[in-house]
C-alpha cells in the first residue's frame, strides 16, 4: 500500500491539507474524532482476508484474522497487529469514560476500546470503517 504520509511531517499537516487530501467524511471522523453510523460501514460484514490499514497514512494497524462480529454496529477486532501501531488515549467525551483509539503514526482517530471482547484478549477495538483502508491477502 502506498503510504500517504511522512513521518517527518508529522503535525505539520494544515487542517486544509487533511480535508483535501481525505475527503470530507474521512477528515470528520479521522481528524475531527467523529463517529460513523452504526451498521452503515463497509468493512463491517467483510469476511475476506488481509490487511486493515489506517485511512489517513496507511499504516497497518489490525489482520483480518483479528476480527470478529461484535453486533456493535461497527468492525471489531480483538487486538492489532502489533501493540506499537494504536495508541489508547482516554476519552472523556459525551459525559462518560472510553478509551480512545488513534493510529501511533499519524495520530488520526480510529475508534474506541471496550473490555467486553472476544476470549482471546477480551478487548474489543470499535473502529470506523471509514477510518480503514483493506488490502486483501491470497
Amino acid at each position: 500500500m502506498k503510504e500517504r504520509y511522512d513521518s517527518a511531517q508529522n503535525g505539520s499537516k494544515s487542517e486544509n491539507d487533511w480535508l483535501s487530501e481525505l475527503g470530507e467524511e474521512r477528515f470528520f471522523v479521522l481528524r475531527k474524532k467523529g463517529t460513523e453510523r452504526a451498521f452503515s460501514g463497509k468493512y463491517l460484514n467483510s469476511k475476506a482476508k488481509g490487511l486493515y490499514s489506517c485511512g489517513a497514512c496507511g499504516e497497518s494497524l489490525f489482520s483480518s484474522n483479528a476480527k470478529y462480529d461484535s453486533g456493535s454496529g461497527w468492525p471489531s477486532f480483538f487486538q492489532p497487529i502489533d501493540k506499537g501501531v494504536i495508541t489508547e488515549v482516554p476519552d472523556s467525551s459525551l459525559g462518560m469514560l472510553r478509551t480512545e483509539v488513534v493510529c501511533s503514526k499519524c495520530q488520526s482517530h480510529l475508534g474506541h476500546l471496550f473490555p467486553d471482547g472476544p476470549v482471546e484478549t477480551g478487548l474489543r477495538y470499535c473502529i470506523n470503517s471509514v477510518s480503514l483502508d483493506f488490502q486483501k491477502s491470497d
